[in-house]
């Protein structure tokens, strides 16, 4: 058993993820969900050893606390916790003032807690997450990765927005995005599967999952993403709206709603879950679709489309020399009928879906999926490990 283990935690909103990461082999030595934090039905799994267990969290109290406090104690219980030589933390959202990885230190934690105003959902919990296990772990050393670093290479004209730049001036106010972490893995893995060099690969990479992103990455570099400021702008997510008119929102003041409930339906609302009024799962959505629900139907049409669409968009982004559009997140490695629903709206640009190697392209595997003549480019899928990326950076940074 090796000695050099990284314990990976990514606290959220509402949730709490954790692996141990073993970097030189990229193995997940267990890993683990806490999830559903508020509600009912909250609970907490973990797989090790090929087996998985799931128990409920009891109700009331501080559900991120008992977790936290769970996992530990489950570490503890599989003398694992002593093999750690380093904790890895994921954040979403870094603004301009973190780059890259770096290790934690309370004023590192306190600027992540000061920069929640661009990640609402999630920030806060990412700091929550640092300083329980700074209290548990005083000795190991611990580093915090950004998942708006990988996006910081993006020129000025793809993330300014056009307005009076003493906007920017003053508060910083641009595009951020987010899912760095994840598609700077698949955008290598890519690199791998194409047998070309990381800065030679002009790639889209399409995050799909409860959140969802694209990005267009050119000669191995971030140039355009489509989340913002926050999390909530681009595509249609589970429960978040993507892009929006923003006189939407002065609409809804004139008649009435406050901040909190503009605020709550546009990121929890609304997406798959308010188009449908029944699910933000695509799992759920597509069955609903399957037994004629039309809402469903539509909510399904307005993700695949908008996915489509800003794949298309991004073309212009990439530049001359496209070499594959890259499929990963939940949705993007496990949906055959998403990734069919895209490919169709991408025939005009001489995409052909592959549909056997498509079906074959889930639960865990890569695949190509699509190839186009016109472009001489494919379409792949990659299943994302920000784990991995998160926990080597604790290893390099050591």
């Amino acid at each position: 058993m090796s000695n050099s283990y990284v314990l990976v935690i990514n606290s959220g909103s509402s949730s709490l993820k954790f692996a141990v990461i073993d970097p030189a082999t990229g193995d997940a030595v267990i890993s683990g969900l806490g999830e559903c934090f508020g509600l009912p039905e909250a609970m907490i799994s973990w797989k090790y050893n090929g087996e998985k267990t799931e128990e409920a969290i009891p109700a009331g109290g501080d559900h991120h606390q008992y977790a936290f406090t769970r996992i530990v104690k489950l570490l503890d219980a599989l003398h694992l916790s002593d093999k750690f030589v380093a904790i890895g933390h994921r954040v979403v959202a870094g603004g301009e003032s973190f780059k890259g990885t770096v290790r934690v230190t309370e004023d590192v934690v306190n600027e992540v807690e000061k920069l929640a105003e661009l990640a609402p959902l999630h920030n806060k919990a990412n700091g929550y997450g640092m300083r329980a296990a700074m209290e548990v772990f005083p000795s190991l050393p611990q580093f915090a990765t950004f998942d708006t670093a990988f996006h910081q290479t993006m020129p000025a004209k793809a993330f300014m927005y056009a307005l009076p730049k003493k906007i920017y001036d003053d508060y910083r106010v641009r595009r951020y995005g987010a899912h760095g972490t994840s598609h700077y893995f698949v955008s290598r893995e890519a690199a791998k599967v194409l047998g070309k060099a990381a800065t030679e690969c002009n790639l889209i990479t399409v995050h799909l999952g409860n959140g969802a992103s694209v990005s267009a990455i050119k000669n191995g570099e971030c140039v355009d993403t489509s989340m913002g400021l926050t999390p909530l702008a681009g595509l249609a997510m589970g429960t978040r709206c993507g892009d929006l008119d923003p006189s939407v929102i002065e609409f809804l003041i004139r008649k009435g709603w406050d901040h909190d409930t503009i605020f709550n339906t546009l990121n929890k609302k609304s997406g798959l879950l308010g188009l449908s009024g029944k699910t933000s799962d695509m799992r759920g959505l597509i069955e609903a679709m399957d037994q004629g629900d039309k809402d469903a139907q539509l909510a399904f049409e307005v993700f695949t489309y908008r996915v489509a669409k800003y794949i298309a968009s991004y073309l212009v982004a990439v530049g001359e020399g496209l070499d594959a559009i890259v499929f990963t997140g939940g949705i993007g490695e496990n949906s055959l009928p998403v990734r069919s629903a895209v490919l169709n709206d991408l025939k005009v640009f001489g995409f052909v879906e592959d549909k056997q190697g498509n079906e074959a392209a889930r639960f865990g595997q890569s695949g190509q999926i699509a190839k186009s003549d016109l472009f001489n480019a494919v379409a792949l899928v990659i299943p994302t490990n920000e784990e991995l990326v998160i926990a080597q950076d604790c290893v390099n940074l050591l």
